[in-house]
Parts: C-alpha cells; structure tokens; sequence
C-alpha cells in the first residue's frame, strides 16, 4: 500500500492490513506499540473482562516466547513494556533506545498476535486479575465512576466493568480465550506506532520482518467482529441515586452523557470540562468548593469520549453533613455556564490556559505517541497540535452555550451519592 506523508505524520498499511504511524521526536529514546480496536464494548454477554484478561495473558507465553523472555526481552536493554485496556481499545506499548527498537517491534508483534494463553498459566493469572478486582472495590473514589457509566449506558457494553466479576473470569478457559482473540486480535484492527528519531521506511521494514510467520491464516479469523451497537437514550428518570457505603468520606458524582468523538461539540465540552474542574488549581469548582469554602480536598471533572458517545462527569469528596451544600455549590457553577454566553475575554483567557497544559503535556512523549494511535486507531485521521490550536481559535461563545446548556442543564443532570 502506498505511504501517506505530511508535514508531520506518516502512514502506511501493509497488505495484511495492519496500519503503520510513525512521527518524529527529537529524543534518542523510541516510544512504540500497537494498538488493538477490541476492548470492553467488543466482549459479548459471556465474555465479561475477556479484553483485559487477553491483555495479561499475553504477557505469559508466545509460540516463541515464555512469559520470562518476556519480561527480559526489553528490560535487559533497559527498556520498558506495558499494556492497558479500554471501553474501545487494548494498547501495548513500550519505550526503548532507538538501537533496540527492532527488538521491541518484533515483541510488540509477538505477543498480540502470537501468544498461547495456556490453561494452567490462565488458572494462576485469574487469581491475580480478581487480586486487581479486589483493591479496585476498596477504592470507593474510583469505583464510583464505573457505577455512573452502568447508569449512563444500561443494558449496554459501554456500561460494562473494565476488569469483570472474579465469578465469570474463573469459568473462562483457554477455548474462550483463542475465540475472542481470533475474533479481534486481526491485523486491519490494529495500528502500530512509533514516535522517536527513526526513518519510516525502516519501521515498515521491521514490522514486515516481524510479521513474517506470525499465525494470520487461522481459520478462526473468518469469525468476523460483530459491529458496535451505539447506545440508546440513558434509561433511567431517578436524578439521585445514593448507595450506602462503610466509608469516612461521602463521595459524589454529577454528571451526564455526553458526545462521541465524531461529534464537533465533544471539543466544546473539553474546553468547558478545562475551566469547570481541569487540573489548574483556579478551576470553577475547586476555587468555588475548595478555597473559598473549604468543604472537599478533591474537586474534579472528566469529559470521557469513546466513539459515538461520551460522558462528563464532576466528582468531589467531602464530609457526609457537607453533601448538600457541595451540590447546590457546583449547581450554581454549572447554571452560570448555562444561563448566558461567557464573554470573548473570558473565552480567550480560558483558550489560552487550555493550549498551554496541551503543550505541557505534548513534551510526555509517551502519552503523545498512544494518543497520537488512538486517534489513527478509530478516526483514521491525524492531528498535530497547531491544528488542535486552530480548532479551539475557532469556537464562540455562543456554541459553547449551546453545549452547556444540552450538557449541564438540570434536567440532564443524574447524581450518585456514596455515603
């Protein structure tokens, strides 16, 4: 397939399918991977955890690798490997001297496409999985934004727990495991990516290499994906929920569904979501709740976008007699926001701030890379930051009150109260 340059990027797909991106960085170490479009939404009903189960396993044994070899593989160049799952995504990543990064490729492709996920390695990683499970449900801060998406998307596998109940996890076998592999480890749902000071047809280069008598003709690969269904409308009318929880703290989470990242008005909300609960500590929410009235330690809001849905979120934490004041407090916040346009200065000044953590963050050349193949992995598209610049120069204040109003108007507010 022919290769696809700009002024920044290259792109490549290769005749498996498999989608190359490469970018320049000024450093000597390589940041690389390759990531996966299977994720939480892509398990059917049986299935539940299946994606990050895959992820670890994938780690304990290839046709050519045992879980030791692994682990050595990049760390004895003092290297580093890693992996995460998503709603949407599965990504291994890892981070090497550019001399080794025919190595790491060559790992990268092994352990996605080759791994053998043997039954007695899976009986001892299940039991670690559920150990993850377990501190994850003694973190009630966390745990709560998991309950908020169930509620937000219903009866639908964006609502799903990322790691599954430790119950199903001990049912699947090896079987299970190969049949949701075949179905969507497949090299056109993959992108592999690379940001470092190397030349793009090299990288191409050792991805074929690597490729070669990697396992692509199974006949399980005729199993196609089943498409992604899009959410139905959120399905519950109860605007506060409260569960009872042994915990010093209340913690609380407002917040509502929101938009997918085709939509242009997701890019609205990211900069509203920046100047209501970002990480500055002159926030909305955090100079209203924290600083001027002293009620939480922690105040923040999330805008999270998958594909064709979203859903922004405020969570604080404070003393149970405090709950109500902290919720007329963002309350009033979010109504100023929805009653009437900010001012071109007010939207200037919230633009400026927003470039300046964008460009902070675009020197962790690590999260630049996996965002830099999220985005190729489920858009196909590429953005540099002065196009992300250009894009905010380019809201008004007006759109941004359009968005407020569809997104922090009361009625589409829903609450979760854990106290």
């Amino acid at each position: 397939m022919p290769t696809s340059k700009d002024n920044f990027f290259t792109t490549h797909t290769l005749a498996c399918g498999l989608r190359i991106i490469c970018a320049p960085s000024p450093t000597q170490v390589v940041y690389c991977g390759i990531a996966v479009d299977a994720g939480t939404r892509d398990e059917q009903t049986l299935e539940s955890g299946m994606a990050h189960f895959v992820e670890h396993m994938s780690f304990k044994g290839t046709q050519r690798r045992s879980a030791r070899q692994i682990i050595n593989c990049l760390e004895s160049v003092g290297g580093d490997l890693n992996a995460y799952t998503g709603k949407e995504e599965t990504v291994f990543y890892s981070s090497v001297l550019k001399q080794h990064l025919p190595k790491a490729i060559d790992l990268l492709v092994d352990i996605t496409l080759n791994s053998t996920f043997l039954q007695e390695e899976m009986n001892k990683e299940v039991e670690v999985v559920i150990d993850e499970i377990e501190s994850y449900n003694d973190q009630p801060s966390e745990l709560i934004y998991d309950e908020f998406e169930e509620i937000c998307f219903t009866r639908h596998p964006l609502g799903r727990n990322i790691l599954g109940e430790a119950s199903a996890l001990r049912e699947l076998t090896s079987e299970h495991m190969h049949a949701f592999h075949n179905r969507m480890y497949r090299p056109e749902r993959m992108v592999l990516f690379v940001y470092g000071d190397v030349e793009p047809d090299k990288v191409i280069r050792l991805a074929e290499k690597a490729l070669t008598g990697s396992h692509l003709s199974h006949p399980s690969y005729s199993l196609m994906p089943l498409p992604r269904t899009s959410p139905d409308p959120l399905a519950t009318d109860e605007k506060i929920i409260s569960r009872k929880k042994d915990t010093h703290q209340a913690h609380v989470v407002i917040g509502s569904r929101s938009f997918g990242g085709n939509d242009p008005r997701h890019l609205h909300l990211y900069l509203l979501n920046n100047m209501l609960g970002g990480p500055c500590m002159g926030s909305l929410l955090n100079l209203s709740l924290r600083e001027r009235n002293g009620l939480v330690y922690t105040v923040e809001s999330n805008a999270t976008c998958y594909t064709d849905s979203g859903v922004w979120t405020t969570y604080f934490g404070c003393d149970p007699g405090d709950v109500k004041r902290c919720l007329r407090l963002v309350e009033r916040e979010l109504q100023k926001l929805v009653e009437a346009p900010m001012s071109e200065h007010r939207l200037n000044a919230a633009r400026r701030q927003l470039k300046g953590q964008i460009a902070v963050s675009y020197d962790n050349y690590e999260s630049l890379a996996i965002a830099m193949a999220k985005r190729y992995l489920h858009y196909g598209s590429t953005q540099t930051m002065q196009q992300l610049f250009n894009r905010l120069d380019e809201l008004t204040p007006n759109q941004l009150w359009e968005t407020a109003q569809q997104v922090f108007s009361p009625q589409n507010l829903h609450t979760l109260i854990y106290k």
